[in-house]
């Protein structure tokens, strides 16, 4: 066994003193200094060098009375002041002394100022690093940063600008600062909100407690850019829920996680339990996408809805509405617009029957500008004009329906199913992607479908001569998928963005009008595409982190959307004007809602296509509206349609 030497224990022992931050060095130094200055100040006395004719200039008041705390005093203020050391007089004992003294003090000083400077710069760097616990409450916590976290930010801050002293929190294994200087150039002015940013590993148990989640309102789980994104979420839910430190009962957590992979749900709703709210980022993509590329300007309904900047959902409770039925319900808001009754024990009844009465503690779901817009109109006669009043077809002849996907990805089987449900049998689609496994993918999903066949073309979606083969002219819908396989962004939409620009120009050249519907990764590039004159793009990303942003400041919003982009129940569709009022006639909104409802459907908007809209299609995504003002006067022409709630069938109308 190696023998400790005396030397190696006294070093153990000093770099293990030194290791614990700035005090201990300090304290250290004033003792060396303190037995210095006494070792010093004793030679000073008994060696009689101070001189007995100086007692003057050594500032002492008594020559004859020399003692040995004067001695001590001396050598303090040589210590401290060595330029005095000039005035003093000249022995040769005495100045050799004074001289260590001066030499001490000026060591002294310098590791004093270096221990200092070295603990300013720590505590600089460990703010810099965002290590402070947040002492914020009722604020809202992000966990992860991927480049969708800008919109969530920018969506929160809107949401929150009716109330004051906001805060967001953000914990990241990224650095403060260059998250707090991203967020300022993308996001801007975060007006009521404060953006708090702190850095650390939001599965780190101690990390996690910087960011102060058990006082939070909700809590948002990004997804992180790696390749198994769902593991990360999925241990971040677990470092919430089964924290040492977590919320007592009956308290919970609200949590809003993104999970990337279906096959991963499971798991996360185990780990989460009833404190979890999970998006499924390909079903909630996959979903809209089918219901959107069969109605031109759909994308922009469902953003709509989805953002706060415009019209949202939101629930509310008006005692005077109890014992009502469900249509007088409707027709009693002037500036909002009602589409289902959330009950006292929050079972979420989306379009419910019209005959349906309003309960003790029921709440209305209403599309509306903001919660506090939702306010009875008091209105007792609406200007319904009943000779304005037509009705659609009742039966339409059922037309199969061909649709091309461009491209690939782990959304299109999703897709291809979703699509399942909405079209009639004999309807076709073809595939065009040059990606490997695809036609095996393919075979597979065949055998589960009911109302379609699929038919696949190895080619470049981004090669012209490829999209001049395939006849464009013959299909009713065009999906363009990204190729998510690719690593950069960037690359990804600059191939869609490709593929965008052939489709328009063959549309311009043979004089045939697409329905085009695509998916675009970065909300940048989707300005960028609107020179194609597409009619819908599916944001990806931006369409997420919405979803995320409204679900984390109305848990029960979930269950709403759920309802609306799944097959089989309410729906929104867009019909054509004339299915419900006489075209060019004025007529109020109220009109439009009483013919609606006598066909069992909630309008809730219009779309204007006509050119003698051109002044409001200006100021309008698609010249489409949701939740107008319902007394306002409107002519409808040919083209115009209307945005309804339904429980529709599988006619595009």
């Amino acid at each position: 066994m190696r023998k400790v030497t005396l030397i190696q224990r006294i070093r153990y022992h000093f770099d293990s003193l030194m290791s614990k931050g700035a005090f201990p060095p300090i304290v250290l130094l004033i003792i060396s200094t303190t037995g210095i200055v006494l070792v010093l100040a004793t030679m000073l006395f008994y060696s009689n060098a101070i001189p007995q004719d100086s007692s003057q200039i050594l500032g002492l008041k008594d020559k004859n009375a020399v003692n040995f705390f004067d001695a001590i005093w001396i050598t303090i203020l040589r210590t401290l002041d060595p330029g005095v050391i000039s005035q003093d007089p000249v022995s040769w004992k005495f100045l050799t002394i004074i001289f260590l003294a001066t030499i001490s003090g000026i060591t002294v000083i310098s590791i004093l100022i270096g221990i200092v400077n070295s603990s300013v710069v720590n505590k600089l760097v460990d703010l810099r690093k965002g290590k402070s616990f947040v002492v914020e409450r009722e604020h809202t916590v992000i966990l992860g940063w991927s480049f969708q976290i800008f919109p969530i930010i920018t969506e929160l801050v809107i949401a929150n600008e009716n109330q004051r002293n906001q805060c967001i929190a953000i914990l990241a294994e990224k650095d403060k600062v260059e998250m707090e200087d991203e967020i300022r150039s993308k996001v801007g002015d975060t007006k009521t909100t404060k953006v708090v940013c702190r850095t650390g590993n939001p599965i780190d148990l101690h990390d996690l407690e910087i960011i102060n989640p058990h006082e939070s309102k909700s809590i948002i789980i990004l997804a992180p850019e790696t390749r198994e994104p769902d593991s990360i979420v999925i241990k971040t839910i677990l470092a919430i829920t089964n924290n040492p430190h977590r919320k007592v009962a009956p308290h919970k957590y609200h949590i809003v996680a993104e999970i990337r992979d279906p096959k991963n749900v499971t798991i996360a709703e185990i780990a989460g339990k009833d404190e979890v709210q999970l998006v499924v980022f390909d079903y909630l993509i996959s979903r809209i996408t089918a219901q959107t590329c069969r109605q031109a300007g759909l994308s922009v309904v469902f953003t709509e809805l989805l953002d706060f900047e415009g019209d949202e959902i939101y629930f509310q409770y008006e005692s005077h509405l109890k014992n009502k039925t469900f249509v007088e319900v409707m027709f009693s808001y002037e500036t909002s617009s009602v589409i289902g009754i959330r009950r006292r024990n929050g079972m979420i009844l989306l379009k419910p029957a019209m005959n349906t009465i309003m309960e003790e503690g029921d709440k209305i779901i209403a599309i509306s500008e903001d919660d506090d817009t939702i306010i009875l109109s008091g209105m007792t006669e609406y200007g319904i004009d009943p000779g304005a009043i037509r009705k659609g077809p009742r039966y339409q002849q059922p037309i199969p329906e061909k649709t091309l996907i461009l491209g690939w990805n782990r959304r299109a089987p999703l897709i291809i199913n979703e699509l399942d449900n909405y079209v009639w049998p004999g309807s076709k689609i073809t595939v065009v992607a040059d990606l490997p496994n695809v036609e095996k993918d393919l075979a597979q999903l065949c055998s589960d479908l009911v109302h379609q066949t699929v038919t696949f073309w190895n080619g470049d979606t981004t090669n012209r001569s490829v999209l001049d083969d395939l006849s464009l002219e013959q299909y009713d819908h065009i999906i363009v998928l990204s190729q998510t396989e690719l690593a950069d962004v960037q690359s990804t939409d600059a191939r869609t963005l490709s593929t965008l620009l052939h489709l328009r120009d063959i549309a311009d050249r043979i004089g045939h009008k697409f329905s085009i519907v695509s998916e675009m990764l970065d909300d940048r590039n989707r300005e960028l595409a609107e020179i194609t004159y597409t009619d819908d793009f599916i944001v990806s990303v931006k369409l997420d982190s919405l979803m995320l942003s409204q679900i984390a400041e109305n848990r029960e919003l979930k269950t709403v959307f759920e309802l609306l982009f799944s097959a089989g129940g309410p729906a929104l569709y867009i019909k054509p004007a004339e299915h419900f009022v006489e075209l060019g006639r004025p007529v109020n909104f109220y009109t439009v809602m009483e013919s609606a409802r006598q066909q069992h459907k909630i309008a809730i908007g219009y779309k204007l296509h006509s050119n003698k809209h051109q002044a409001e299609l200006q100021t309008l995504a698609h010249g489409i509206i949701v939740n107008p003002k319902k007394s306002n006067q409107i002519f409808f022409s040919e083209g115009d349609k209307i945005i309804v709630l339904s429980d529709e069938e599988l006619t595009t109308g």
